[in-house]
């Protein structure tokens, strides 16, 4: 049972999980991250690591499952942590961010 990222990482994208990652199984886009679901081997030590608490089982992220394997499948990987934005904090709790970035408020439609 993997983790997946969720709606909070949408324009904060901190990017401390991917430092403490152990098998770089997160993939990158321009607002967001993902974790993928065939790398992931479940050990979570990247949940404490993000400070927007974006990143969950799977089993508590309804819709999220699709999500995340839909695109990292398609965004490349990422192995290091790069630059956050700078207004990642401005970011961070704001609500219908998954509907601004992508079209719908339904992440297994995303």
């Amino acid at each position: 049972m993997p983790y997946v990222v969720t709606e909070n990482c949408i324009r904060c994208k901190y990017m401390d999980c991917v430092a403490v990652c152990p098998v770089d199984c997160f993939r990158e886009g321009e607002s967001m991250l993902v974790i993928d679901p065939d790398l992931c081997i479940d050990c979570g030590v990247c949940v404490p690591e993000c400070p927007a608490h974006a990143i969950a089982p799977d089993a508590s992220a309804a819709g999220w499952v699709a999500f995340n394997a839909r695109y990292a499948s398609a965004w490349p990987a990422i192995e290091r942590p790069g630059e956050r934005p700078a207004d990642a904090a401005n970011w961070d709790g704001v609500p219908g961010k998954l509907l601004a970035a992508f079209g719908t408020a339904d992440p297994a439609h995303a």
